[in-house]
């Protein structure tokens, strides 16, 4: 039997939903993260920053901002040293600006990722699974970037069924 992990970075607090600005206590890509737990069995690791974004919707996007433009790498709580005993990796995020948060590669380029299965799950309020795809291929070296999922945040609460399905026909 296949042991999957998922490594996902949310964002609780104020989010973008359906055009509006909305303090939510759980974050969408944790939602997310949980109901492909729930499908097919997996373990969970979450991706924490140790210099926390700001609580202001605005003001946030323009740190993610400007962290892509930097490529830089947000030093994490905690980080995962070793991945060998998994055999599928689903790697979730919300969407900023066209690709993940810039955390989630401070802590796929401390991975081997040889020999395994990874999958681009994404929650977005309009940008579908963006730079995903692409951003696994670079930052994932040796693995296969299976086919991913892309979930709008305002409707990940409800969006149980989807994920689970889509998570007992990939992994």
């Amino acid at each position: 039997m296949a042991r999957n992990l998922i490594i996902y970075y949310s964002r609780t607090g104020e989010n973008y939903w359906n055009g509006s600005i909305k303090n939510i206590s759980k974050g969408n890509t944790e939602i997310v993260a949980e109901f492909i737990q729930k499908a097919v069995g997996a373990d969970l690791f979450e991706v924490e920053t140790v210099k926390t974004y700001a609580t202001d919707y605005y003001e946030c996007i323009e740190d993610a901002k400007a962290e892509l433009r930097a490529n830089a790498r947000p030093e994490l709580k905690k980080y995962l040293d070793d991945i060998s005993e998994y055999d599928n990796i689903v790697i979730a995020g919300p969407c900023w600006w066209g690709t993940y948060p810039m955390a989630i590669f401070s802590q796929l380029e401390k991975l081997d990722f040889t020999g395994k299965k990874v999958f681009p799950v994404m929650t977005h309020e309009g940008s579908g699974q963006a730079g995903s795809t692409a951003a696994l291929k670079k930052y994932c070296k040796g693995a296969v970037v299976g086919n991913g999922l892309a979930v709008h945040g305002a409707d990940a609460a409800k969006s149980e069924k989807t994920v689970a399905s889509w998570a007992k026909k990939e992994l």
